[in-house]
């Protein structure tokens, strides 16, 4: 197979011209990884129809989330969604490592797709965190606070830490900093490292037979 690119790779991946029958069988894998890239789209989609109401001021955040769920048609269901749909997408990261785990699939000749997946894992987790702060109610300041204290303990936190709360927890510059990593640098990562986990499943072959 000639090498086209790492989106008609991860298209093919998607869409493949021959699937073996023994394959289609619902098996321990349960086809988490798929899965888990799913529910990461419905993210998109629920989160990128949340932005026409939310608004990342001190102010109108927590505001626009109470017009969102009262006034809205739909947008109590469309926020729970999201919420929901983000620890479905975690629990499918977490399963799909322990699988690859356990079977070893993490050996040669995919050590690179196991430090790529493990990246993911740790992107989404950080995504969770930075949505926690946004609908900036008393829990999320407090967890979030609770959150960057333990992060400024450990090596290098310190810095981490004045680049994501320059102000303060809950403040103009640290809201928009959670904002901006979490509706578009990391899910842009996130996205961009999928469409590379995909295409070296394909390269390294091992996973799938019939690729």
């Amino acid at each position: 197979m000639k090498n086209d690119g790492v989106i008609k790779e991860f298209v093919r991946h998607l869409f493949p011209r021959v699937v073996l029958r023994r394959n289609l069988k619902i098996t321990y894998t349960f086809c988490l990884g798929g899965l888990a890239f799913s529910v990461f789209l419905i993210l998109l989609l629920t989160g990128g129809l949340l932005l026409f109401h939310y608004q990342p001021t001190t102010d109108g955040a927590f505001a626009s989330i109470l017009y969102l769920e009262n006034q809205v048609p739909g947008g109590w269901y469309l926020r729970n969604l999201h919420r929901l749909a983000a620890n479905a997408f975690l629990v499918l990261l977490f399963l799909h490592t322990l699988r690859v785990i356990l079977t070893g699939a993490y050996r040669k000749p995919r050590e690179l797709n196991w430090v790529i997946g493990f990246a993911i894992l740790c992107l989404s987790l950080f995504e969770g965190y930075t949505g926690y702060l946004l609908p900036m109610d008393q829990l999320a300041l407090w967890a979030t606070q609770t959150g960057m204290t333990l992060l400024a303990s450990v090596p290098f936190g310190d810095l981490l830490y004045r680049f994501l709360v320059p102000d303060d927890v809950g403040q103009p510059m640290s809201l928009v900093r959670f904002y901006v990593l979490h509706v578009a640098m990391i899910p842009m990562a996130i996205l961009a490292l999928s469409f590379l986990h995909f295409y070296r499943i394909r390269k390294d072959k091992g996973a799938l037979p019939y690729l």
